[in-house]
């Protein structure tokens, strides 16, 4: 069974089709691109799996469980994480202080017990163990993406590139089973983007799996394992980058027509 899969994922604004039942499966471990046209339905389709917006119709699966009417945070403590195409960070916040935050999202909150004197006991014992756990994941996350000499630097002050990781940082120590990337690439360099495709196969050799939409073609065909292709709202093809890529309806919609 994939890990997560949708089934005729429909959304309509007004009279106009976004998503046009769309059913993707993504498997566990694994790097998928979502590719198309500017308007083919790959945000909307995103932000209806993660639940920043509701379908028309159609149902989202993780691990085999209908996450559909979930509402956003519930996705992420589920163990879904996500990045936008424009950058979302807490400008005037340190960098260390906007994965902390990624962090105590997911963190988990005591039961209550009866008795308020035990609650206000273990309370702070869980409380302290709770900062700790948050502290230790954050700089896990800041090692891992290099960020620890400019931990405490505003999130405003890093370079765009570097704004581009603390982002996906953020969004890593949430713990997630898999990890929405909407555009990562857009804006960088070529340096930055080679370091990038080289981040996201880390992170899926840590077991977390990777969905991403990118215009960059060069990234997708050469860390993918498979590939999505929507137009119009609706999937045209899905395969490896090699089926995608001789696929003749993928060349005239997206890729271009070839010179005979």
């Amino acid at each position: 069974m994939p890990l997560l899969y949708t089934d005729n994922l429909r959304r309509e604004f007004g009279g106009v089709v976004a998503v046009s039942d769309v059913s993707i499966e993504i498997p566990k471990n694994s790097i998928t691109g979502l590719i198309g046209p500017n308007g083919a339905g790959k945000t909307t389709l995103f932000n209806a799996i993660t639940g920043l917006d509701y379908p028309t119709s159609g149902y989202v699966f993780f691990r085999g469980e209908d996450i559909t009417p979930l509402p956003a945070y519930k996705i992420t403590r589920n163990g879904i994480a996500r990045t936008f195409q424009n950058i979302r960070l807490f400008r005037e916040m340190t960098v260390f202080e906007n994965v902390m935050i990624g962090r105590h999202f997911r963190a988990n909150h005591p039961f209550l017990l009866k008795n308020r004197f035990l609650n206000f006991l273990l309370g702070r014992i869980y409380v302290k163990q709770e900062e700790r756990d948050i502290y230790q994941n954050s700089l896990k996350w800041l090692d891992f993406f290099d960020l620890l000499d400019v931990k405490d630097e505003y999130a405003k002050n890093l370079p765009y590139g570097k704004q581009r990781e603390l982002e996906i940082a953020r969004a890593l120590a949430t713990e997630p089973e898999i990890l929405f990337l909407d555009e990562p690439a857009a804006g960088m360099n070529p340096q930055e983007t080679e370091e990038l495709m080289a981040t996201i196969k880390r992170i899926r050799d840590l077991g977390i799996t990777v969905v991403l939409i990118e215009h960059d073609m060069k990234l997708v065909m050469n860390i993918c394992d498979k590939i999505i292709v929507l137009n119009y709202g609706r999937k045209i093809a899905e395969g490896t980058p090699e089926q995608v890529q001789n696929n003749k309806e993928v060349i005239e919609a997206y890729l271009g027509k070839t010179d005979e």
